[in-house]
């Protein structure tokens, strides 16, 4: 049947002629028709989009119907579960009633089917191969928000990354970092960092006991070797389509300052590594940014500003990013004027803020022919409103639309099933055990302990005269390990080391004299 003529119209701005992913059919006037298909067309997937709208009205099956497109379209798709039911992508879904229903008015055919998918877990906690990344890598600004810095304790933190870098000192884990701090406020080590500021006793104490109490809550697992290398993010299975790639959080929902982060240090370390590709004919991956709200809270003004540049200039090399929250405002306006595609979910309006909300969402659409404020208070699960830039960029109507029932299962698959595909995974060998190997700590360690008790001297003295202190691992060249004081007699010994300043010194000549940071400060290590 004809279209009325409102709806042709905007029918008519999502005929394209080129390769697309269905979202669904648009409503009008209370009807979904089904002959006027709402689409994205695949080469503006890397011109960013958001995902917004209040609990329970469909963000999570939205991001799966398109990571499902994707996939079947040969684009690599990484996903951040928060809930733990994201899983169910990789397994075929079960037709029933609902399902059966929605197709048929939307005009979908509709088959159960899986996607290829690897899965990843933050330091092996959960479900899935560990992912980790050492501190040299994570680098100042983010490590910074994890820690919950203020300004000056960030800058401060840069000038001990900037003296690790221009030493050659690798900083691995949290014991690397200690030590350089603990070094960098002792009598020997203050003058490293005159010339550019120095470092004060007070802040580096309260660097200090952040790092000390980040590592008591159980998160010194997420720093460490081996490092996740994120060209794993860009395969694509044997058959074509593109992995997806499911990063399980359940086990880190009480640590959200963390795991934003890490998401974030994720995409800056594709931004360092990708080449620039120009506007290509697909994306080379879709990042899609769950609970994206976390990501800006308490953020320091270096972060935003690193933030927006790394949204404004990842898109020339291939990659597309999608922020899922629940309203635009939780997105800073110079990142949201960077997101082309909008699909935006039911908004409340129970409250003044949540009408203030409502009204400040409903001006950053183009002119439309619905009434948005009634219209986005009055969609049901499943129901958004929609605008995607056309194959020209310019952007589409906004359209109500009733979006297609994901393909594959919509809940997570069983634990049995899912360990057994964690295992079973190529990555698994390279990622399941952790690696300690001799970094900053352990070199600084070992020379402390060949100074501490040379073979001239008597036992229980230092080089200077001073009383050895004692302790597990002193005089037998080993290390001691562990949080609290033991850690700190060790950095004690390795400060008060002749030692110390002469293989800090020589040590940037060994390794290599500089590191080349991205805008977050991130930086690779040579593979």
């Amino acid at each position: 049947m004809s279209l009325p003529p409102s709806a042709a119209a905007i029918a008519a701005g999502y005929a394209f002629t080129g390769p697309a992913l269905d979202l669904g059919a648009l409503l009008w006037d209370g009807s979904c028709l089904p002959e006027a298909q709402v689409r994205i067309p695949l080469p503006m997937l890397n011109r960013h989009g958001l995902i917004a709208g209040a609990t329970g009205t469909g963000k999570t099956k939205t991001l799966q119907l398109i990571a499902e497109q994707l996939s079947a379209q040969g684009v690599p798709v990484f996903l951040a579960d928060i809930k733990g039911d994201l899983s169910g992508i990789s397994a075929p879904g079960t037709s029933n009633a609902k399902v059966a229903s929605r197709s048929a008015e939307v005009g979908q055919e509709w088959a159960g089917r899986g996607f290829p998918a690897e899965f990843y877990a933050l330091g092996g906690l959960g479900h899935g191969i560990p992912l980790r990344a050492t501190i040299t890598s994570f680098g100042p600004l983010l490590l910074s928000k994890v820690l919950r810095l203020n300004q000056t304790q960030e800058q401060s933190l840069g000038l001990v990354f900037h003296y690790a870098d221009r030493k050659g000192l690798e900083l691995v884990d949290l014991k690397d970092l200690r030590s350089v701090v603990a070094f960098l406020t002792s009598d020997e080590g203050k003058g490293e960092l005159k010339g550019i500021g120095g470092l004060s006793t007070a802040t580096a104490g309260v660097i200090l006991r952040s790092l000390t109490a980040f590592e008591a809550q159980g998160m010194s697992d997420f720093f460490g070797e081996p490092e996740f290398d994120t060209a794993a993010l860009l395969r694509a299975a044997d058959d074509g389509r593109g992995i997806v790639s499911v990063l399980e959080l359940p086990a880190v929902q009480d640590k959200p300052q963390l795991f934003s982060t890490f998401l974030m240090w994720l995409l800056a370390d594709l931004f360092h590594d990708l080449p620039e590709v120009g506007d290509a004919d697909r994306p080379k991956l879709v990042f899609f940014f769950d609970e994206a709200h976390l990501l800006f809270d308490d953020a320091s003004e270096a972060f935003l500003d690193a933030i927006t540049r790394t949204v404004r200039l990842i898109r020339s090399k291939g990659v597309g990013v999608f922020f899922v929250t629940q309203t635009p405002k939780d997105v800073p306006g110079d990142v949201l004027a960077q997101l082309g595609n909008r699909v935006q979910h039911a908004l409340r309006a129970f409250t003044p803020d949540d009408q203030k909300a409502l009204k400040a969402t409903v001006r950053t659409f183009p002119d439309s022919a619905y009434d948005l404020e009634e219209l986005l208070t009055g969609l049901g699960t499943g129901e958004a409103v929609v605008t995607v830039l056309s194959e020209n960029g310019a952007p589409t109507p906004v359209a109500a639309t009733r979006l297609r029932a994901p393909e594959s299962l919509m809940g997570p698959v069983d634990g049995t099933v899912l360990d057994r595909a964690v295992q079973e995974s190529a990555l698994y060998g390279r990622y399941a055990q952790a690696v300690d190997r001799e970094s900053a700590y352990e070199k600084l360690a070992a020379r402390a302990a060949e100074d501490v008790v040379p073979a001239e001297r008597p036992a229980g003295r230092e080089e200077t005269g001073k009383p050895r202190r004692g302790g597990r691992g002193e005089g037998t060249g080993e290390p001691r390990r562990g949080a609290g004081g033991e850690d700190r007699s060790v950095v004690e010994q390795v400060v008060g080391s002749g030692m110390f300043r002469s293989l800090a010194r020589s040590v940037g000549t060994q390794i290599g004299r500089e590191i080349t940071r991205s805008l977050f400060g991130t930086a690779r290590r040579r593979r």
